[in-house]
């Protein structure tokens, strides 16, 4: 079966430019680990569809805002996660909790601004929204609610695995040279690994193709009676994230830091979930260490994968922590540029006119997802 998606759908900027207004705006868009903003003035700094945001702590609420000062459009935070109160480093306007400007240094003297502007100068406001130890904004006029884009079981299993991680993050930065959507695709496919992944994470993991007929069928048909509804169309969103129990290890890995986390469940599986549309989320050693990968849209053919690495939450400290992380970081590293490697060889090939994948029955996941993206795309249904 084709692929309905044309060449231009990964490789065109103006096509990029449109599917960040019309797709990625109204979805919301995970940022970060909420460890990451565990203390007050705690804050994370993010490029959410071309807007600058910025995610920090009031005294334990979580407040996000566009990243720009009102006086000289001067970023409010440089760095990428920090602990620094909201005030600019240009010429020191301090920010309150909700966006307004608290302090303006010399206003007396030198701006001299009345009163009633003053009062006007609040900074744009993004709704934030929490999944457990997971945080997500919409930059979007009309977001889309949150329990439109995840099922309540989707909603539940995340909160239920980022509740169990720790609050020792180590952060990784992969810029790539493929577009966002080629990723997604390869975390559907269940057949790569055997070919792709041989002499590094198929040798714990013998993934298995997951044939469903009744999935196959619904992908096939789709729209084959007619234009679906509304909430038909988010029906079929909301099935694009889930995740939990993937495939056993063939051998669980034992080691002595174990003992001092609360592991994550109790099955010595390979656990996998896939966030629509950018987030996946790993743990291959059976619920004691997780892979956080956010596939982050910069253009059409860039994509940053900024990896967090974390454990399962300690029972008490250990001095080899770090290490563990470093440790994770450089066995999953492994098997990422392998993926990286293939993907960025698939962007470079594509041009316009390119022939379109051919794709099999088991990439029945895939079939569903871009017959739902070319319905947004095409107009048929807006978010």
């Amino acid at each position: 079966m084709r692929s309905t998606l044309p060449a231009e759908a990964y490789i065109d900027e103006a096509w990029f430019v449109r599917e960040r207004e019309a797709l990625m705006r109204p979805l919301w868009q995970f940022v970060a680990p909420r460890m990451l903003l565990a203390k007050h003035n705690g804050f994370v700094t993010r490029s959410v569809c071309g807007v600058e945001v910025v995610v920090q702590n009031f005294n334990g609420e979580l407040r996000a805002f566009e990243n720009i000062c009102l006086h000289r459009q001067n970023p409010l935070q440089y760095q990428a996660h920090g602990v620094r109160p909201l005030v600019c480093s240009y010429h020191g306007w301090g920010y309150r909790d909700d966006g307004a400007v608290d302090n303006i240094p010399f206003q007396d003297t030198a701006y001299r601004l009345p009163a009633p502007e003053r009062e006007c100068l609040k900074l744009r406001r993004f709704p934030v929204e929490c999944i457990g130890n997971l945080v997500f904004v919409n930059v979007g006029s009309k977001p889309v609610e949150l329990h439109e884009q995840f099922s309540m079981e989707a909603l539940a299993s995340l909160r239920s695995a980022s509740e169990h991680f720790d609050s020792e993050v180590l952060i990784a930065t992969l810029p790539t040279k493929l577009n966002w959507k080629l990723a997604y695709e390869n975390l559907r496919d269940s057949l790569h690994p055997r070919y792709l992944h041989q002499q590094s994470v198929y040798q714990q993991v013998k993934f298995q193709v997951q044939m469903d007929e009744n999935a196959v069928t619904a992908a096939k048909s789709y729209h084959a009676s007619g234009s679906i509804g509304r909430e038909a169309h988010l029906a079929h969103l909301r099935a694009f994230s889930n995740g939990g129990l993937n495939e056993p290890l063939v051998q669980m890995p034992q080691y002595a830091w174990h003992d001092n986390v609360d592991r994550y469940g109790t099955d010595d599986w390979y656990l996998n979930w896939l966030v629509f549309p950018n987030l996946h989320i790993a743990s291959g050693s059976g619920g004691y260490s997780f892979i956080i990968e956010h596939h982050q849209p910069i253009s059409a053919a860039r994509t940053d994968l900024v990896i967090y690495y974390v454990t399962a939450r300690k029972k008490r400290r250990y001095p080899t922590s770090a290490a563990v992380l470093l440790a994770h970081l450089e066995g999953a590293e492994k098997v990422l540029r392998e993926d990286i490697s293939v993907m960025e060889k698939v962007q470079a090939a594509l041009r316009p006119g390119s022939p379109r994948a051919t794709l099999g029955d088991f990439e029945f996941g895939n079939m569903a997802v871009e017959r739902w993206y070319m319905d947004v795309m095409e107009g048929r249904h807006a978010l």
